[in-house]
């Protein structure tokens, strides 16, 4: 359909549209003419992503100064899908428009791993070792040197790439991974660099989170992006947790040992250097000199590190004299590496701040915080003046370096904390050095003040008002939208205790308890017996998984539960969960039913779907805390608290809640679809817990399915199943479903009503 909102010409590429998209695409529409950010919660399985794109898409043609759209997305599917979604709706466009129609250009970027065409490359196991496999075939000085001697191979869809010269561009279109595969075969060009190179020109780029959040990623990728562009991260529930990860350094034994060879090796270089090509040397001495801004311009531009985090005046200055020459950054590291290996000798647990650590560093050492700050830049020239091109090989001191660079830096926001083991294993010594980042605003700070609009989106963002506070950023839109429903396919229920009337829960004074374990096991057969196709089951950790499938072996709960479903297990080994996942989808497609044991904050918790007959019922078998005596953690809770004022025990709740709701979400993928979600713990009955879930389930969460035993949820099972097995109206016009005159008619309707207002 096309439609007029607020004077703005949407594409929409269905005859019907549900009206909180249409809710949704006004609120978008608001914060873009505003020109600021917005975040807002919208349930799963209402066509979030389709209304984002016809939103922004139409946005873009209605307003040429807008810049591009860049979608943000957690995984390679997620991505696809985007990207799918989009050509459809570019096809349903040009359907109205003709041949005069903008051409279009959209395309996913994503690793070499996930791009490369090279034969032999391509198979190579881990994403390093492709990347390292790449640039010993492209790399500049590996070029030059094929030049004189034959027998240097080198890659030919990057050579085809190379010599197309401007002329390799991508036609208008939209380009997901595998098109661009294709178009590289036929073209003889590399997908990888052509994607890079095309970024320039494109309208929509799709790719990860990291490609915007991690610092030593998006100076390579996301430099040249221009201000007005609008950026989308979808599924951003877990943002702020993927801001911390990219900000943060463990070290430990292994890794400083493998950082001093590579020490070793780039000392061994220097000096065959020194004797071979003095010349090349002094020259990155003298343009260490002149200063870092000239730094792009290194041989070949081969950008392929980055520095972690410095900020923009930072990078105006020049690299400390200290440093300069080779010889002197190596004993530097060197030293830097004695004192740390000196720090990992502790025998009970220290936490410092970031300057408590540099003045110690300062005092033993001699090293200043100056000097740390420009630790990885330093490493980065001189891996490419050293013509290094197995990167993967020198990991380790470029994770000392990031180290480094981020403790000069920055003196709020993170800590150090030094543990000999882990505590939950205090017999086993492992002692490691985390520089953990507690502000998860630090690394979104430059992408709200870069970008006129950023979009932060998802099913399950609840509580809401949370966001602004931990990301520390003003929303000009802020908004949690309902679900248009013509029957009741949900069906959230609160289990608090089993048919002998003891309480089920997973809180750690009671969840080893017989009587738990077993009710939890009836619960779950009796359940299986009831619930047609395939069930999810989410526990709290793997630990506590492990744990109850053995009592349950033991009870002879699992055998009972054979009788009716087959089972699987999520491990932490992807090959084995994704087999399991295939054979659960197996068994519930020949109809002989499954149950699927998962963890939350999992892989599968994040990102598969147990739509239509794979999900009929998904059972939270308690709240998802996060591990509490976590040192780390703990020094979260106490900045959070000092900084932005959220209590602990309101973010452990938040953090847990918005978990437990995102494996929930997992069943409902459409309103066709139906789902009951069981929240098997008496702690969901307190008002603290229950109101932090999305709207959009507690509306469904009746008065009379809460502070239910495993008895009384059967006849509620049984009573939903029958209901939903009755034949609907999908259609429901109206009800669930606008069509283009009923839109058409509410936007007239808002105009009278404004002009009224301001007459």
């Amino acid at each position: 359909m096309k439609f007029n909102l607020e004077g703005l010409t949407v594409y929409f590429p269905y005859e019907f549209i549900y009206p909180e998209q249409y809710r949704y695409m006004l609120e978008l529409k608001h914060a873009l003419d505003a020109r600021g950010h917005c975040l807002l919660e919208m349930p799963t399985g209402t066509g979030k992503t389709i209304t984002l794109l016809s939103l922004i898409t139409s946005y873009q043609l209605a307003h040429p100064e807008v810049g591009k759209l860049v979608y943000c997305t957690r995984t390679v599917p997620e991505m696809e899908k985007v990207l799918s979604e989009l050509k459809e709706l570019i096809h349903y466009r040009e359907r109205y428009l003709g041949e005069g129609a903008a051409p279009i250009l959209a395309l996913g970027l994503s690793s070499r791993k996930n791009l490369c065409i090279h034969p032999r490359v391509a198979e190579e196991g881990s994403r390093e070792s492709v990347d390292a496999q790449c640039r010993k075939m492209t790399a500049s000085w590996v070029r030059e040197r094929a030049v004189s001697d034959a027998n240097v191979e080198l890659c030919d869809f990057f050579e085809g790439h190379e010599r197309a010269g401007s002329e390799a561009l991508l036609p208008a279109g939209v380009y997901t991974l595998h098109d661009l595969r294709h178009f590289g075969r036929k073209k003889g060009w590399c997908p990888y660099f052509l994607a890079r190179h095309m970024m320039a020109f494109a309208n929509v780029v799709v790719y990860n989170y990291q490609y915007m959040i991690d610092p030593k990623v998006s100076q390579m990728v996301s430099r040249e992006l221009e201000r007005e562009c609008i950026v989308v991260f979808d599924e951003a529930h877990n943002i702020d947790n993927v801001c911390i990860e990219a900000l943060s350094v463990n070290l430990r034994q292994q890794t400083l040992d493998a950082a001093g060879r590579n020490l070793t090796r780039l000392s061994n270089a220097i000096r065959r250097m020194k004797e071979t090509d003095e010349a090349r040397l002094r020259n990155e001495y003298q343009r260490l000199v002149q200063g870092l801004v000239s730094q792009g311009a290194l041989r070949g531009g081969e950008e392929w590190l980055a520095n972690p985090a410095l900020p923009e005046h930072i990078v105006r200055e020049t690299v400390p004299g200290n440093i300069r020459r080779a010889e002197h950054f190596i004993n530097f590291m060197t030293r830097l590496l004695a004192y740390l290996r000196d720090r990992l000798k502790v025998q009970q647990v220290v936490s410092e701040t970031p300057p408590t650590f540099v003045a110690n560093l300062e005092q033993l050492v001699q090293v200043d915080s100056k000097t740390l700050k420009f630790c990885y830049d330093r490493l980065s020239s001189l891996l490419k003046t050293l013509e290094i091109t197995d990167t993967e090989e020198f990991i380790a001191v470029q994770l000392v370096a990031d180290f480094a660079t981020l403790v000069g830096t920055y003196a709020k926001g993170f800590a150090i904390i030094i543990e000999p083991f882990d505590s939950r294993l205090p017999h086993i010594p492992d002692p490691v050095i985390q520089l953990s980042c507690l502000d998860a605003s630090l690394a979104m700070q430059p992408i709200f003040s870069k970008f006129q609009s950023v979009v932060i989106t998802s099913g399950t963002l609840s509580p809401i008002d949370l966001y602004p506070r931990i990301l520390n950023f003003n929303p000009v839109a802020i908004q949690s939208f309902s679900m248009t429903l013509t029957r009741d396919c949900l069906c959230p229920v609160v289990v608090t205790r089993g048919a002998d009337q003891v309480p089920t829960t997973t809180a750690f004074e009671m969840r080893s308890d017989p009587a738990v374990v077993r009710n939890y096991g009836r619960l779950l057969v009796e359940l299986a017996a009831v619930v047609p196709d395939g069930m999810v089951c989410f526990f709290v950790s793997y630990l506590y998984m492990d744990q109850i499938i053995s009592k349950w072996h033991d009870m002879g709960v699992l055998q009972e539960l054979m009788q009716h479903k087959l089972i699987f297990i999520e491990t932490q080994d992807v090959v084995e969960t994704t087999l399991a996942l295939d054979n659960f989808r197996r068994a519930c497609d020949s109809g002989r039913g499954a149950v699927f044991l998962s963890v939350a904050r999992g892989k599968v918790a994040e990102g598969i779907d147990f739509d239509r007959h794979y999900g009929r019922a998904v059972v939270m078998f308690g709240v998802p805390y996060q591990y509490t005596l976590s040192r780390i953690l703990r020094a979260r809770l106490d900045y959070l608290q000092e900084t932005f004022q959220i209590k602990e025990n309101d973010y452990l709740t938040f953090d847990a809640i918005r978990q437990a709701a995102q494996c929930v979400g997992r069943v409902i993928r459409s309103k066709a679809d139906y789902g009951m979600m069981v929240f098997a713990d008496r702690r969901y009955q307190r008002h603290d817990k229950r109101d932090k879930l999305p709207g959009w389930i507690t509306r469904h969460l009746k008065e009379a399915h809460l502070n239910l035993s495993t008895d009384m949820l059967m006849h509620v099972a049984r009573d939903f199943m029958r209901a939903m097995a009755q034949p609907y109206d999908r259609g429901a016009v109206g009800q669930s479903l606008l069509s283009e005159e009923a839109v058409n008619a509410l936007g007239a309707a808002q105009e009278g009503q404004c002009m009224m207002e301001v007459g």
